[in-house]
């Protein structure tokens, strides 16, 4: 039986033609049986119209306003030709509910007019004998209801459509948004462990090179500075892959990891440990704190530290043997100033200005990505006498 449904949801036609079949038989015997009392007019043209208006059924789907145009056509001929009213008139009433709701707006407009006169005219050209004038006004008005009513269900299915229709456009221009709003949260999470791989690896990779360096220089004259160095190395390689581990964690799905299992982020009272491990690497910082510190937002700690260790990195990196550093961090009332220095040879010029032709300014750039993600101002640059400066101004809002 399902099958037969979905046969027929599939192939309209097959189910118009064979209700129009059963029209067009119901209308043969009623022809047929009124032959005696109507004369040879009503045989000989009722047929045919009877056949043309069970058609209209049949292909009332597929040509909607063509089989509209073709039943008051034969309404028409009807009342001109005097063929009295027969049951496939029944088609009209068919025929004004399917434009209504599949056809097109004039010609649903058409069929609502034709059917509030077909009544009236019907009375008028076949009047009903010995009865008062009232009752042909009351006969035509029942006769208009079916009609009426015929087209106020099929516009109410044709305005159901539409709404329906609307919030699939609506659903699936939400889903479009969502898949779009999806993708740009993947890649500004892809662009935010960007910069963490990359502020993780470059810092602590430094450090070890450093420390491996000035190792392999004193392992032969100084066997406890080397070794100094050699643990400087390990503590730094397990920080570095304590990090790799919680930010590769991130990139994980599917998995129930336990609460804790990775290192939390970075802040602002991890810069003594940062400042402490850039100095054991040889490169001496003067740290200070002004103003009164107090709670920030997790951005803002996140991004303060990561400047910081992003400056050192470049210092270590460009400054040459011989440069120091120093750091302030000042706490204004409405905002959190970072101010990095160095008295080393500074970094070449392509390595700041648009993150160079060469694409290895991806530090700076990466200050740059972070700070503006927290509405800050940064400013990069030599500064007067050698060296470099980078200015950091983060705005703060209170931690709750």
């Amino acid at each position: 039986m399902q099958r037969l449904y979905d046969f027929l949801r599939r192939h309209p036609t097959w189910s118009d033609g064979f209700w129009a079949l059963v029209l067009l038989g119901i209308s043969a015997v009623e022809v047929v049986g009124r032959r005696g009392a109507q004369g040879r007019i009503l045989p000989d043209l009722a047929i045919p119209v009877a056949f043309l208006l069970c058609l209209t059924v049949a292909l009332r789907r597929r040509a909607p306003e063509q089989m509209l145009l073709l039943t008051v056509a034969l309404g028409l001929f009807q009342l001109i030709m005097d063929v009295p009213v027969i049951v496939s008139d029944f088609a009209m009433l068919v025929i004004t509910y399917t434009v209504a709701s599949n056809g097109a707006r004039w010609a649903s407009r058409l069929a609502l007019g034709g059917g509030l006169c077909a009544g009236a005219l019907a009375q008028l050209r076949w009047p009903q004998q010995d009865v008062a004038g009232w009752t042909h006004l009351a006969i035509a008005v029942f006769q208009t209801v079916p009609f009426a009513l015929a087209w106020v269900l099929g516009d109410s299915l044709r305005t159901r459509r539409a709404y329906f229709a609307q919030l699939e456009e609506r659903a699936a221009r939400l889903e479009k948004e969502r898949e779009a709003q999806a993708k740009v949260a993947v890649a500004a999470e892809r662009a935010r462990i960007a910069r963490e791989l990359h502020d993780v690896v470059a810092h602590n990779v430094s450090v070890m090179v450093v420390q491996a360096d000035g190792a392999a220089y004193v392992l032969d004259a100084a066997p406890d500075q080397a070794k100094k160095a050699l643990e400087t190395i390990s503590t730094t390689g397990r920080q570095a892959l304590a990090e790799m581990r919680r930010l590769l964690g991130v990139l994980r799905t599917g998995e129930h990891q336990e609460a804790g299992e990775y290192v939390p982020q970075p802040d602002v009272e991890q810069l003594h440990e940062l400042i402490e491990q850039v100095r054991t690497s040889g490169l001496p910082v003067d740290y200070k704190v002004e103003g009164t510190p107090r709670p920030l937002p997790s951005g803002v700690e996140l991004t303060a530290y990561r400047i910081v260790q992003e400056a050192l990195t470049n210092t270590r990196k460009h400054g040459g043997p011989n440069a120091g550093a120093s750091v302030r961090l000042v706490y204004f009332d409405d905002g959190l100033g970072l101010l990095v220095e160095d008295d080393g040879k500074g970094a070449p010029h392509e390595l700041y200005e648009d993150g160079g032709a060469d694409g290895q300014g991806h530090g700076l750039i990466g200050m740059r990505e972070r700070i503006g993600m927290v509405g800050g101002t940064l400013d990069a640059g030599p500064r007067p006498g050698g060296g470099f400066r980078i200015s950091a101004l983060l705005p703060l809002k209170p931690a709750h």
